[in-house]
């Protein structure tokens, strides 16, 4: 018989998936990797089991501990199938940026969810770091997992998802484009295919209102760069450890209303229903397509579904109030 232990089992071997009605004046072969088909709909899955198992191994996780997380909700839920696996309790930090939906999957799936305003300095008391930093200080036998600055995160994308696209794309990949936020996913991925081949292009897109981008060309962290925005998923107004801004080659910045109309247009002609990065890590590939050639292999990461945002990108009264639809 053919079957999975756990649900854990079958995080990984996502497929790539050609575009095609979406990147008509992009010269290049791209293709998708499409997160989505991880058990919780997002990339954050392989990161999220290898932070409990290294949570486990290191023993700040014991057994019918707390997990504790700030989160925008993908990374949340990956560490709640670990959880229900494993037998661990969760409390999740996010922010009230956050699409209601996410919230309550989180609740769904057993854990409990904290909202904190987005519009404070991430040092201040009511952040949702500060939050999560300090329940970890408090509630006995817990471990506050830290996907900004835990680098078990980018070690899962170097083990698992840099050797599969490698694989799949048979090492011709030319290109790999990223909506950066951890930095987990674009610095792990992004290390492992510049080993096998260091010519690879590694680019990260970032969003309007995130310090990222001019961090990485002057070294220089500008808090005037960084204002409030709706793009879920990327950009950062710190700077997480994660992030190797040497494996990356360039950020291209997006704005809110490119990567939520991005998104739509992935739905409509491609049937990808995909979130709010997805949308931006497409616009971002069409903003740079013109350094492209037809022998380039292009590989766009898409990371999580569009499930959790029904009630905001795929919303017309949503969009329309932000000004994104006539």
């Amino acid at each position: 018989m053919d079957y999975k232990n756990n649900i854990l089992e079958t995080i990984g071997n996502t497929p790539l998936i050609k575009l095609s009605k979406s990147v008509p004046n992009v010269p290049a072969l791209v293709l998708a990797k499409v997160e989505t088909f991880n058990p919780g709909h997002s990339i954050k899955d392989r990161m999220a089991l290898k932070m409990v198992e290294d949570a486990e191994a290191s023993g700040r996780l014991q057994p019918g501990g707390t997990i504790i997380e700030c989160t925008s909700g993908n990374t949340g839920m990956g560490l709640a199938l670990a959880a229900c696996v494993k037998g661990y309790k969760c409390i999740f930090t996010t922010t009230d940026k956050q699409s209601k939906e996410k919230a309550d999957i989180l609740r769904a799936v057993g854990a409990e969810v904290i909202v904190c305003p987005t519009n404070v300095e991430a040092d201040h008391p009511d952040s949702y770091y500060s939050v999560a930093e300090r329940l970890s200080k408090e509630i006995p036998n817990s471990c506050w997992m830290n996907q900004y600055d835990n680098l078990a995160n980018r070690q899962g994308h170097y083990e698992s998802t840099g050797p599969e696209i490698w694989k799949q794309t048979e090492g011709k990949i030319t290109h790999l484009i990223v909506g950066v936020g951890t930095g987990g996913t674009i610095s792990g991925t992004g290390k492992y295919l510049k080993e096998q081949n260091p010519d690879i292009k590694i680019w990260g897109v970032d969003t309007y209102g995130s310090a990222l981008k001019k961090y990485h060309e002057t070294g220089e962290f500008d808090e005037s760069e960084i204002y409030p925005y709706v793009t879920e998923g990327i950009g950062e107004d710190i700077i997480p450890l994660n992030i190797d801004f040497d494996i990356i080659d360039h950020f291209e910045k997006v704005g809110d209303k490119e990567g939520a109309l991005a998104a739509r247009e992935l739905a409509q002609k491609e049937g990808l229903l995909l979130g709010n990065s997805c949308g931006s890590a497409l616009a971002g590939l069409r903003q740079m397509s013109d350094q492209l050639t037809p022998d380039d292999v292009v590989v766009i990461i898409f990371h999580d579904h569009g499930s959790r945002y029904v009630g905001k990108i795929y919303n017309d009264d949503w969009m329309k109030a932000q000004g994104f639809l006539d």
